[in-house]
């Protein structure tokens, strides 16, 4: 069968010694493996279809397998920078292994793909690489049903009396059962109050979003550690990114 689809390109591997297999998020059709005959060729006319974070219209033949072949494709958007600079290539790289890890084959991934896009775009347009990836972050929580309890205690469901948030525990805490999260895992008001504005914004109309460095950092252990404890999922891309940030080389003015 013979599939049309744009996709942007979350994962490239080299197959064989010219070949190439990536991975495509899909408007239509969620996830998608497609291999590429010739890519690894100087002269390869589609070598640059395989790159990372490209956006295109694909065109390939799939049998039963789940892997196609591509036929034909035209890029729209290559998104040079995001391969040029290394921090920026560190995050799009950690977010498109999240999307691959994500998204299952065949799923429908509208949503996930218009976000992913706009996600791409924005760090082309300089917005603040660490915050724009914790938005996508809670976008993707919230599209794989494991986001967090934003607006009622986690522990005990009241509404007033919130005094934080307990990664954790996994949301909102109130003054009562703060006792019951360690101190170490607790995010202050302003970082919940963060969180719940991530939660309305769609990607697509981020405007400029400016924070204090120690919000920042604030943010950044708040979002790995709910990660970590409730989706628990360590990925390659996130080791190198962490080095990145250790030394802080992703931190440095875009």
């Amino acid at each position: 069968m013979l599939y049309r689809v744009e996709g942007i390109v979350i994962r490239s591997m080299d197959y064989g010694e010219g070949n190439k297999i990536i991975t495509l998020c899909t408007k239509s059709h969620g996830k998608a493996g497609v291999l590429v005959r010739g890519a690894k060729k100087v002269r390869s006319r589609h070598a640059a279809a395989t790159q990372l974070f490209t956006l295109g219209e694909y065109v390939f033949f799939r049998g039963m397998g789940h892997i196609g072949t591509l036929n034909a494709c035209e890029i729209i958007e290559g998104h040079h920078k995001l391969r040029e600079q290394l921090h920026l290539a560190a995050y799009a790289s950690y977010v498109a292994e999240l999307v691959d890890k994500a998204l299952h084959d065949e799923e429908a991934g509208g949503v996930m793909f218009d976000q992913l896009l706009a996600y791409l775009r924005a760090l082309d347009e300089g917005k603040d690489a660490q915050v724009t990836t914790h938005l996508f972050e809670m976008k993707l929580l919230q599209r794989t049903g494991v986001a967090p309890e934003l607006h009622t205690c986690v522990v005990c469901g009241r509404e007033d009396g919130i005094a934080g948030f307990g990664w954790r525990l996994g949301g909102a805490i109130c003054q009562r059962c703060k006792p019951k999260e360690h101190a170490n895992f607790i995010a202050n008001l302003s970082i919940l109050a963060l969180l719940q504005r991530f939660e309305q914004t769609d990607l697509r109309r981020l405007g400029n979003v400016t924070l204090k460095p120690e919000t920042k950092l604030q943010l950044r252990a708040c979002m790995r550690g709910y990660i970590d404890t409730h989706v628990g999922v360590r990925l390659k891309s996130l080791k190198f990114l962490e080095q990145m940030e250790k030394y802080d080389l992703a931190d440095l003015d875009e």
